[in-house]
Formats: C-alpha cells, structure tokens, sequence
C-alpha cells in the first residue's frame, strides 16, 4: 500500500487539489465559516402520530425484560440516536454540518424532528433503494440486454422517497410486464434470463419466498423436507409454477397462456406439467385473473400476514443491523414471535403498509433509543439494550468520506463530490469484501479489513484531504482555539464530544504546534487516530 508521503499518493493529493479547486469556484466559499454559524433548524412535520402503538411495543418488551429480570438501559444522548439513523438510512453518519444543526434543536423530540428530515431526503431513499435491490436481484449487473439494475434501483427510490404503500411495490415487482427499461419493474423477472431461456421459474420462487414471505421454500427444490421441516417439493415447484407463463419477445416481458411449467420431481422418470398452488392458505387466492397477478394479490393479502411479518423483520435488521429473527428470511409461519414484532406487522397491515410509519414507530421505540452501555449479559440479546454492532463496507466507506467533508454529501452537493463518492464507495467496498445479500452477517472484521483502513488510500486520502475542503484543514485553519478544533473532529468523526480527559490530551498535542503547517498536520495525525479507533467501526 501507498504511503501518505508516496508518490502515487501525491499525484492524488494533487488530482484532488485541482478538482476541489473547481468545485470551491462553484460553490463559494461561504459556508466553510461553518464554526461560527451553525445551521437554523428547519421547521419539518413528523411523519406521523405514532405515540399509541410505541408505546403498545414498548410494553411488550417492558413485559420481557421483566420476565427475565433484566433491567433496562438508559436512552441514548441525542447525538447518538442522530448517528443510528442516519447510518441505518444514508449509510453513513451525519455531517458537521447536520450535527451543528441538530445542536441548535430545541425541544425533546430531536430524533423524530431528524427522521422526518431524513426520510425526505434522497440520500435515503437512494440507500434503502440499494438495499431492497440486494433482496430483490442481488448485487450483478445480469443479462444487459434485457435488465437494467441501476434503472430498478432508481425505481425503488423514488417509489420509496413518496412513499408508495409496500405492496403496491410488490405487485409491481410480480405481475409487471413490458420492456425493462421503460417498466422497471420488470427487471426483477428479467434478472432470471439465463442464455436466452426465458424467465427462470425456480429462482423465481425462491426470491418470492425469501424476500416477500420470509420462509425458505428453495430448501426443498430438489426433495421433500427433512428434519421438521413442513415443506415439501411440491410446494415450491407450485409456487415456481405461477411464472410459466412468463416470456420475452420483442414486446418486452408477457404472458403466454399457451406456455406450461413442466419439472421432473425425485423419483420420476419423466417431466410433468405443474399446476399452481400456493403453500398456505389458498383461500386468500383470486379464483380469476393471470397467474402472477392472482400470485400479487395472494403474496400482499392483509390476511397473509407473512407478508407484514417479512418486511417488519427486515426493516427492523437494517435499522438495528440485526433482525428480530435470524435468519432475516426464515420466519416461522406460527408461534411464539420476539416482543412487538406480531404488533409491529399488524400496525403496518392497518395503516395500508406505510414504511414511512413504520420507521417512524420502530425508531420511536426504547429499544432503538436505548443506550448500548448495559452491566447486564443478557441484555443486548433480549434487547433490553442497544445492540452493538459492526458498520456494513457501505456504511463505513461512506463514514469515512462524510467525516472528511464539513458539509453534507446530499442530493445538493455539486455533482462532482457526488460522482467522486460513489467511485470511492464502490472501490473500497470491493476491497473491504462485499456480503452481497447477506447484509447482517455480524462476523468479527479481519486482519486485511484492518490494515485497509489503517493503510489504504481511502483513509489517508480524505484525512490529509484537500487544503480547500478537506476537514481536518479547515478545522485546523478556522477554528479559533484547541478546544474547539479537538471538539469539532470528534463531533465530525464520533459525532460525540470529546471527554475531559480526551481533550486535554489532544489539546497538549495540538498546543505544541509552531506554525500552520504542523497545526494541520497534527490535526490530519488526530483524524486518522480517530478514524482508526474501534469505536468509528461500530453502530452503537
């Protein structure tokens, strides 16, 4: 790896220097006064009024934690709450900026004034976007000629920023047809096409399983269920059974009624044509209409209540970094849930599947405003505290870069720190190691992982940074004592202040600087320092 005073790494210094030199011109210059002038407060409506049933989920889990004899942790400080969401909205943490204008709040409804922001802004919807379309295709770009991801995730997202009630995005995602590119939602079949075969039908069930009705019904693709299990491979080849119909032709994705799905179970010498039959309770299922849209509506039925159940557990994991239930798609269909969950889905079956209302109330919750810190063994697992846990790639890559920048890299920023961020995300991501689907595996993170962040560009560029904007600069160069410049990186990296005791130490060091050059220099030495601490690499 590059070192700092490396060639290559000074090329890219001075490759930076000139864009942000660009940029500078564009932008003004302004708001770099930023210590001076936090940010006013803007007036944003919560989302909704969800105080009766948080406090409906908060009894359940009260009664748990009771049961147990487990004590509860204290709420977190504001801050910390303000950092949660929006790593588990944006993917990284907020921004000097949007910390100085959390600060200058009033009033004891900060986080829930701070999520209404967020979930109007298209840092979100981008991100959730992105999350979704791991579940729904996977991460590869596919067949080019017929499926386009980048134009499905741009459909989620804006079907996500206005709030488009969840199973209107399913059907969506099932019945579709057309042509992938004018009809994004078709690339969710088109994805399957596999050498010019038409739509794969078993992957197409296995995705309809896992992503929608949380159970793993691929597990018997090739046998019937062993060990408990209720599923049998009928079951899944009858659910596969509902897009044989589907195709490609010049017109994009149709039904053709004349088509059949035809398999060949264990134990059979020839194939057989399979009717279609869903799993459980088929009295939910239209007696008229094509197959993948009696599919839709059996899939979205209030009454299936799996449906609510996958999505309230999904959501939960990406705003906790861990499901209610694990695996995040393998929930039972009856029995005993985790505290709230049965409440959490009924609330969002009511309310027409809102995901807006659905954040807003999980977010609302004592669980996720718990302090981490907790005396007591079983209190993470049951809950009873926040769970601490590690950044995904994303998260961290994308912490990273905002922690580098006072400003917000939001749909506002100009267009080239937009570009040059996803560049940088995607790179390091590739290098950290990507989970893929598998956003809540929480393994311990890895020697190499630990020597990219200590060693690698992504880290050493954007702490040295850029004398233009870079934020260790700026910090070095405007603010007006030690204090505030040690404060400033710690709320911009932490986004907490600094101890008495880490203040003191990080003043001496900043107090023995002789001129400009080595006061910047020292405050680059505490970005990295903090940056490279345990505690950037954790939600918690």
């Amino acid at each position: 790896m590059d070192s700092p005073s490396s060639p290559s790494s000074a090329l890219v210094w001075l490759r930076n220097a000139a864009v942000v030199i660009v940029l500078a011109a564009l932008a003004g210059v302004a708001a770099w006064f930023w210590l001076d002038k936090p940010l006013p407060a803007k007036a944003v409506k919560p989302v909704s009024e969800v105080g009766d049933i948080v406090a409906k989920v908060d009894a359940a889990f009260q009664a748990d934690w009771a049961s147990q004899g487990i004590p509860a942790a204290p709420r977190a400080d504001d801050l910390t709450i303000i950092r949660r969401l929006s790593l588990a909205l944006t993917g990284s943490i907020p921004s000097l900026e949007e910390i100085r204008e959390v600060q200058a709040m009033k009033g004891d409804d900060v986080s829930q004034r701070w999520l209404a922001r967020l979930l109007a802004d298209r840092r979100t919807s981008d991100y959730l976007a992105e999350r979704l379309a791991r579940v729904y295709v996977g991460t590869e770009n596919g067949p080019f000629l017929i499926y386009r991801r980048r134009r499905l995730v741009e459909w989620l997202s804006e079907a996500l920023l206005q709030n488009r009630p969840y199973d209107r995005i399913v059907r969506d995602l099932v019945e579709s047809k057309g042509v992938w590119t004018t009809n994004p939602a078709v690339n969710f079949v088109t994805i399957t096409n596999e050498q010019g075969k038409g739509p794969d039908e078993k992957k197409l069930a296995a995705k309809i399983s896992r992503a929608f009705l949380g159970v793993r019904i691929d597990c018997v693709e090739c046998h019937d269920g062993k060990l408990g299990s209720p599923w049998k491979q009928s079951d899944f080849h009858q659910l596969a059974a509902y897009f044989g119909q589907a195709k490609f032709d010049f017109t994009g994705l149709r039904d053709d009624p004349k088509q059949q799905y035809k398999t060949r179970y264990l134990g059979e010498t020839e194939p057989a044509v399979i009717s279609t039959k869903v799993p459980w309770k088929p009295e939910l299922l239209p007696e008229k209409g094509a197959p993948r849209s009696r599919l839709a509506d059996w899939i979205t039925a209030k009454e299936n209540k799996t449906f609510a159940r996958t999505l309230v557990n999904r959501f939960w994991a990406l705003l906790f970094n861990k499901p209610l239930i694990t695996p995040v798609d393998d929930i039972p269909l009856e029995g005993t849930f985790p505290p709230g969950m049965e409440l959490l889905a009924e609330d969002f079956i009511a309310h027409d599947f809102d995901l807006h209302r659905l954040i807003t109330v999980i977010t609302a919750t004592r669980v996720f405003q718990a302090s981490s810190l907790t005396e007591h063994t079983e209190a993470e697992a049951r809950w009873a505290a926040f769970p601490v846990t590690r950044l995904r790639p994303e998260q961290m890559a994308g912490s990273v870069i905002q922690a580098a920048s006072v400003g917000s890299i939001d749909s506002e920023a100009h267009v080239l720190f937009r570009i040059k961020r996803d560049i940088d995300v995607n790179n390091f991501v590739k290098r950290y190691g990507d989970k893929g689907e598998d956003d809540f595996d929480n393994a311990s993170g890895t020697i190499p992982q630990r020597l990219l962040l200590m060693n690698g560009n992504m880290v050493t560029d954007n702490v040295k940074g850029n004398p233009l904007v870079g934020a260790s600069t700026r910090i070095s160069m405007l603010s007006p004592d030690n204090k505030t410049a040690v404060e400033s990186a710690y709320l911009a990296v932490f986004t907490r202040k600094p101890s008495p005791d880490e203040s003191a130490h990080f003043e001496g060091l900043l107090a023995n600087t002789k001129s400009i050059q080595s006061r910047s220099s020292a405050v680059s030495d505490l970005y990295w320092t903090l940056m490279n601490a345990t505690e950037f690499s954790w939600n918690h």
